[in-house]
């Protein structure tokens, strides 16, 4: 078995990734599969982290929009990630994975907080850890949650899952000829507007010099195969 290009990872999930055919909530079957391309990946020795987020049931922008709250807005995204999280720990440990679950926010019963160290330390005795509730505070996003906790935790990669192959340079669900990017600097993404992640992520990637690679989550095997070093998908790096 090949050896993998990392020790450490963690995958950005959205919400949307759980929705399968379903319009709203959690697709079993969806989670199912999802978990058990992160089961593979673990046996491989690869220390795994997950954020995932919430917009399967709620955004705290778009609930802003309609005029609720903008701070009770976020803090219902928040919830709504936990729902997932705790959703994505059912379909891992019936896989045979060992997760944990830890929150920005308190909720004793049903997950921990969140302390880096006790993080680390699940991820060093092989346990999947899956954050929710983003950064605890709101006007911050998942993506920003995410670098974040990256960061914390000293992951080598952030692997951006995705519906799309990697970065381009338009939507290429709009525009059949948009290129896209087998490697993009920082910079390029934040001057272009691209949406990889949103700004205060990328600047924070950037800032330590943490890569990103976007790849199709929905082709079966991809995770595994970024995790094996193969060329999938697009790196954000310098």
């Amino acid at each position: 078995m090949s050896e993998p290009a990392f020790h450490r990872i963690l995958l950005k999930l959205s919400g949307e990734a759980l929705l399968g055919s379903l319009g709203f909530g959690v697709d079993p079957e969806v989670a199912r599969r999802i978990a058990q391309e992160v089961h593979e990946v673990r046996k491989l020795g690869v220390e795994t982290a997950i954020v995932v987020g919430g917009g399967n049931f709620i955004r705290g922008v778009a609930a802003a929009a309609h005029g609720i709250d903008r701070v009770t807005a976020d803090h219902m995204g928040m919830l709504a990630t936990v729902i997932n999280a705790l959703a994505l720990q059912d379909a891992l440990e019936k896989c045979g994975s060992f997760t944990r679950v830890m929150t920005a926010i308190e909720i004793r019963e049903v997950a921990e907080p969140f302390i880096r160290r006790r993080a680390i330390r699940h991820l060093e005795k092989g346990r999947v850890v899956i954050f929710a509730a983003g950064m605890g505070s709101p006007y911050f996003s998942t993506d920003t949650a995410a670098a974040l906790r990256a960061t914390e935790i000293k992951a080598e990669v952030i692997l951006k899952a995705t519906k799309v192959d990697g970065v381009y340079d338009a939507d290429p669900k709009k525009f059949p000829d948009a290129k896209m990017f087998s490697r993009i600097g920082y910079l390029e993404v934040l001057s272009r507007g691209l949406a990889v992640m949103d700004t205060t992520a990328i600047s924070m990637c950037m800032d330590n010099s943490l890569p990103i690679i976007v790849f199709n989550l929905s082709v079966p095997g991809n995770l595994k195969r970024v995790v094996l070093g193969e060329k999938v998908g697009s790196l954000v790096a310098p």
